[in-house]
């Protein structure tokens, strides 16, 4: 995998999953509109959107490459998740619903998936689903359990204490994982945007989830109700990625 091939899987993780207080925390419908850069060159866009459709709620997460990096290799992803409202009353969630859909259709270059989950909560088990290799297989689960893309926002609901740790229950490519959320300190920093309190989070990653990084993920939320991902930075094998907010509904 080239530099480039590794930057723009990188660019379509940084689209799907970030991680981030009571659930008043985003504002329904919300969108997220993200630049993507490469070593100080904008190299694609993202968008990240709350919907309220009712019944379910729904995480939607694009990622297109720029027109100069869609020459060499394209990047068109869109990943999805659902959640329905009512959540089990024995599960203890204060959040906005339980995680009972998940799909995640990537073009990159010549790499393509179509994967979905399909959560049974209450029943414990979720299947797994990989329509391009006609795969169907069940795997067990222990408690309320979320995907990639629904425990970002899940995280943006929760107290974030400095020195602190979060854990997160995440079922991703076929095993289930106890994600680990740092929360490292607060800090003051500046974008486009203007200047920003922020406390800023470190993910530690065991699953190969949707993407392949170099190095750690940092990611900057805004310090206060709403924990709005203002920047996040990784590194790939040379020079490093970041995703800047530029705007949206929020």
């Amino acid at each position: 995998m080239n530099t480039l091939q590794k930057y723009c899987v990188v660019l379509a993780a940084l689209a799907a999953f970030f991680f981030s207080r009571d659930a008043a925390a985003f504002i329904i419908p919300e969108t997220l509109k993200l630049d993507l850069t490469w070593t100080g060159i904008k190299a694609g866009e993202a968008v990240m959107e709350v919907k309220d459709n009712g019944e379910t709620v729904q995480f939607v997460s694009k990622a297109n490459s720029a027109k100069w990096v869609s020459k060499f290799y394209l990047v068109e992803d869109v990943v999805t998740s659902t959640l329905t409202k009512a959540a089990p009353k024995d599960s203890g969630l204060n959040f906005l619903g339980v995680p009972s859909h998940y799909r995640i259709k990537v073009i990159e270059g010549k790499n393509r998936k179509d994967r979905e989950i399909i959560f049974d909560q209450k029943g414990k088990k979720a299947t797994y689903i990989n329509h391009l290799e006609k795969e169907k297989l069940d795997f067990p689960l222990s408690n309320i359990t979320f995907d990639a893309l629904a425990s970002f926002y899940y995280v943006r609901t929760l107290p974030l204490e400095v020195g602190k740790t979060i854990f997160v229950e995440v079922f991703d490519n076929k095993k289930l994982y106890s994600i680990e959320v740092q929360v490292l300190k607060k800090e003051t920093i500046e974008t486009d945007l203007g200047k920003f309190k922020t406390i800023l989070i470190k993910p530690v990653m065991k699953s190969e989830g949707i993407f392949y990084r170099k190095g750690d993920i940092l990611i900057w939320l805004t310090d206060d109700e709403k924990r709005l991902p203002v920047l996040v930075k990784t590194k790939v094998l040379i020079g490093s990625v970041k995703a800047t907010l530029t705007g949206g509904k929020y």
